[in-house]
């Protein structure tokens, strides 16, 4: 038998050694982080579960309505915390996730958690106010007793804005080219206002603001429409039957040279 070179053994030493390293690495098994579900397991009990009984013990006169309540504080607390947690439950991971993905993760939580609280804050106000939870919204006393007189009224206000704030849809529709999107949303809307006012529903000062607001920028994309409808120049670059031409486009054909 031919007796192996040196540099041979020397060689395959410390690959067979780098092999057990590897295989005693692989063999590591994973640690259970019982300091982190203790963490989630007591904030979840405390200031999730603990947060309604703690606004039916604590009196109404410390925590008003037009200020944040006990469960309000409680669902803040919630908010801070459990992102840090995950944070830290992210870091022990053995396996490492773009950061993209953990900062797109933690914004969703804090997000959905966010529309939760104010979600909650608002059924926790309406109980209080007499809100019947097991009733339909129509069945309600407190709807019942609303007068539409009163909410078919627009502020002054609404009316001064309402120009501004047509002028600015105009112009959204106009230079971003969504006309067919936002005619699509309007006639949902106009549906929408029309069967709920079936059922003897009617918009408050705030809905009506919005759908003025989406009648006075169609009657303004038609005024425009109608204006260019035969410059030539125009017809050009947006051919086809949805013709509605930017604002900027106009702009440089007939406003730039002339300064």
């Amino acid at each position: 038998m031919r007796k192996r070179p040196a540099w041979v053994v020397q060689k395959s030493a410390p690959e067979n050694r780098s092999g057990v390293e590897k295989n005693e690495s692989d063999m590591v098994k994973p640690q259970f982080h019982c300091d982190l579900w203790i963490y989630f397991t007591i904030q979840n009990w405390i200031l999730d579960f603990g947060r309604p009984i703690v606004m039916i013990i604590l009196p109404l006169e410390w925590f008003p309505l037009n200020k944040p309540s006990a469960g309000d504080y409680f669902h803040m607390a919630y908010n801070i915390i459990t992102p840090f947690l995950l944070l830290k439950l992210i870091e022990r991971s053995p396996t490492a996730l773009p950061r993209s993905a953990v900062y797109i993760s933690i914004i969703t939580f804090v997000m959905g958690a966010s529309i939760h609280l104010v979600g909650d804050s608002i059924n926790h106000r309406l109980i209080l106010s007499g809100y019947q939870l097991h009733l339909s919204v129509r069945e309600n006393p407190i709807i019942k007793d609303l007068k539409p007189a009163s909410l078919k009224k627009m502020p002054l206000a609404g009316w001064i804005l309402l120009g501004p704030s047509a002028l600015y849809y105009w112009y959204l529709v106009t230079e971003g080219q969504i006309f067919i999107l936002y005619v699509f949303t309007f006639f949902a809307m106009a549906a929408t206002v029309i069967q709920q006012g079936h059922k003897g529903f009617v918009l408050d000062s705030n809905g009506l603001f919005l759908f003025y607001n989406f009648i006075l920028t169609l009657g303004l994309v038609v005024v425009w429409v109608a204006y260019l409808w035969n410059d030539e120049v125009l017809r050009k670059k947006y051919p086809g039957v949805i013709y509605v031409p930017e604002p900027w486009s106009f702009y440089t054909l007939y406003i730039k040279d002339s300064h």
